[in-house]
C-alpha cells in the first residue's frame, strides 16, 4: 500500500490492513440451525430453531405442537374443572384436531386455520370466569326495575 509523503513522514504510525474472512469471526453456534417442523395435533409446518424445538419437545412429552395449540392445550386445563394435567389436556387437544381433521379433506387449509381459531375464541368467549374476588360479577341494584 502507498500512502502520500506528507503521511510517511508524520508522527502516526502505519498500520497494515489486516483481512478477516468472511463468517469466521463468528462461530456457528450449536441450535440454530433452521429446520421444517410439523404440527403433530394441527398439522401446521413451521420453520424454527432446532433449539426451539427441542424445547417445545421436552415441554410436551416428544411431541411438537405449534404456538397455537400450546395456547390451546394452556385452555384446556384452565377450563377443566378436574384440574387435569398437561400431558391429558394435550391428548385432549389432539382428539379435537383429528376430528377436526376428519371431517372431510380441507380445500382451503388457511381458512381451515381460521376457522379453527375462531371456534377456540368463541369457545372460551362462552366459558364463565370467575370474577376477581369470589363475588358475583352484578351485584343487586345494579339496574333501576320499574
Amino acid at each position: 500500500m502507498k500512502y502520500p509523503k506528507d503521511f510517511e513522514d508524520s508522527s502516526v504510525t502505519k498500520q497494515t490492513p489486516v483481512k478477516i474472512p468472511f463468517m469466521e469471526a463468528a462461530p456457528k453456534m450449536k441450535g440454530n440451525d433452521v429446520v421444517s417442523v410439523k404440527c403433530e395435533c394441527c398439522c401446521l409446518t413451521e420453520e424454527c430453531t432446532e433449539e426451539y424445538a427441542r424445547r417445545v419437545r421436552d415441554r410436551y412429552s416428544g411431541r411438537w405442537i405449534c404456538g397455537l395449540c400450546a395456547e390451546a392445550v394452556k385452555d384446556e386445563m384452565v377450563r377443566s374443572e378436574k384440574g387435569i394435567e398437561a400431558e391429558e389436556a394435550l391428548n385432549q387437544h389432539m382428539s379435537f384436531c383429528r376430528k377436526f381433521r376428519a371431517r372431510s379433506p380441507p380445500e382451503n387449509p388457511t381458512e381451515d386455520l381460521i376457522a379453527a381459531v375462531k371456534q377456540l375464541v368463541l369457545k372460551r368467549l362462552d366459558s364463565p370466569r370467575p370474577s376477581p374476588e369470589g363475588k358475583p360479577v352484578m351485584e343487586s341494584g345494579c339496574f333501576e326495575t320499574n
